[in-house]
């Protein structure tokens, strides 16, 4: 049964949409150019900061960053940046007495972003608040120690098979992965895939299975 379930953070509960037009612009290049990139590096299993140097060799995203901050043009998100079924969607498995979370790769600015958002969630969790990055061991080791029970009756809910399905079934966690956002439709991994507990669309999808799933183990 599941007991508590984790959220990875953009492409699962926050649209990074705006974020990566910013960049764009930022880059100074067309952005339908940098998406055109942004899909060719995943496409390749590339570290995603390859879309930057692409257009900027030497670009440090850290420095790159602290430059946006002072030129009054920060990265940031908001409420609107939510995907419309996020909210609901934890509010219903929260309603179910499930524990529910937020663990993500996200820089240090992040985490009161999130926490500002009031998001009906027990745990929140970035990168750089833990020290660990996915889709490193200890990043879902923390999850675990967070959750405060076996790693079994633990879901993670993310859109990348790589950074987020196959290492938190490594860890002995379910896995849920959701098509949406340019991971989720360019990484094609069926292995992980198969493997996984659930297989969603969009979050309104998550309560009722979750459900049925721990309706189904009471019997």
């Amino acid at each position: 049964m599941i007991g508590a379930v984790f959220f990875d953070v953009g492409g699962t509960i926050l649209d990074e949409s705006r974020e990566f037009a910013g960049w764009a612009d930022w880059l100074g290049v067309p952005r339908h150019t940098f998406s055109a990139v942004f899909g060719s590096v995943i496409a390749r299993g590339l570290d995603y900061q390859e879309t930057f140097r692409t257009f900027r060799p030497d670009f440090d995203l850290a420095v790159e960053t602290e430059r946006r901050v002072a030129a009054g043009q920060p990265e940031s998100f908001g409420e609107q940046d939510l995907y419309p079924d996020a909210r609901a969607c934890l509010t219903a498995l929260q309603a179910q007495g499930l524990l529910v979370g937020l663990a993500g790769n996200q820089p240090a600015h992040a985490e009161p972003i999130l926490r500002a958002l009031d998001l009906p969630v027990d745990v929140i969790g970035t990168s750089h608040g833990w020290g660990a990055q996915k889709p490193s061991a200890a990043f879902f080791d923390r999850v675990i120690r967070e959750a405060g029970r076996d790693p079994s009756t633990i879901l993670y809910v993310g859109d990348r098979p790589d950074n987020d399905a196959r290492p938190a079934m490594d860890a002995g966690m379910q896995a849920c992965l959701i098509r949406r956002g340019p991971w989720a439709h360019i990484l094609d991994l069926p292995a992980v895939a198969e493997r996984c507990l659930f297989r969603i669309d969009a979050l309104d999808e998550l309560p009722s299975l979750v459900a049925e799933h721990n309706a189904a183990g009471l019997v």
